[in-house]
């Protein structure tokens, strides 16, 4: 099998080195190619080395990685984004369904991505999406994407009425009246969903504002008549945030 060509672009020299040598103790079918500093220089070794994966830092000296990606003409390769603790990034990653690596990187946590690698160089439409989904500028336009034993599942924000929690399980209502069915908890959704128009109304509750007809006693009434509750420790952030957003 030949080895998978890889491209590091990261403007931290010691982060840089540790991620060849961790490449190199744990992926040996991975070849790293070059290392980039700069977003200007990581365009120039994509198109002259042809890489299959780049290990990508979203926070460039000159750009972000997704302004890189957008300026790259055919993405042809997988990508897997690195980062700091930014809890943005990471919502934007889970938000598309993105592989990333929170720096420091540890072994456990690239051997797990690596595993993800496909052995083929095109499989790059996650990324695409992500692209598309940054472009989009009405939040309910955008799509979540879900990853799903038998595919990909994208959904337009403005599809989902609420979403139903039930233990480690999660039920995305459709405006259509149909559901999907989701292994993430309410708390996941939660997290990414939070500073896109929805709001954890009740421990098995999450909402989406655009659905949302009326707020009454104890409870949001959406366009489709459905009636989502609203717990008493809720009421008055509930109320904040449905006039917040009139």
């Amino acid at each position: 099998m030949k080895p998978i060509k890889a491209l590091i672009v990261e403007d931290n020299a010691f982060m840089a080195t540790v991620l060849h040598d961790l490449l190199k103790q744990y992926a040996t079918d991975i070849a790293v190619l070059d290392i980039a500093n700069t977003g200007k220089k990581a365009l120039q070794l994509i198109v002259s080395k042809k890489p299959n994966v780049v290990f990508l830092d979203i926070e460039l000296p000159d750009m972000t990685g997704f302004e890189l990606l957008q300026q790259v003409e055919n993405i042809n390769f997988q990508t897997v984004f690195t980062t700091s603790h930014s809890h943005y990034a990471i919502k934007a990653f889970r938000f598309n369904a993105l592989d990333y690596l929170v720096k420091p990187i540890n072994e456990n946590e690239l051997d797990e991505a690596i595993k993800r690698l496909p052995r083929s160089a095109d499989n790059s439409m996650e990324v695409k999406h992500a692209l598309a989904n940054l472009e989009v500028q009405s939040v309910e336009n955008q799509q979540l994407v879900l990853p799903q034993q038998n595919g990909t599942l994208r959904l337009p924000l403005k599809q989902i009425t609420h979403i139903e929690g039930e233990r480690n399980y999660s039920y995305i209502h459709l405006s259509n009246g149909s559901q999907e069915l989701s292994s993430k908890n309410l708390a996941w959704f939660e997290d990414i969903l939070s500073d896109k128009n929805f709001f954890r109304s009740h421990r098995s509750y999450l909402v989406n504002r655009y659905h949302i007809k009326a707020l009454l006693e104890g409870h949001f009434v959406l366009k489709n008549g459905i009636k989502i509750p609203i717990s008493r420790r809720k009421e008055a952030e509930a109320k904040a945030w449905f006039f917040s957003l009139q």
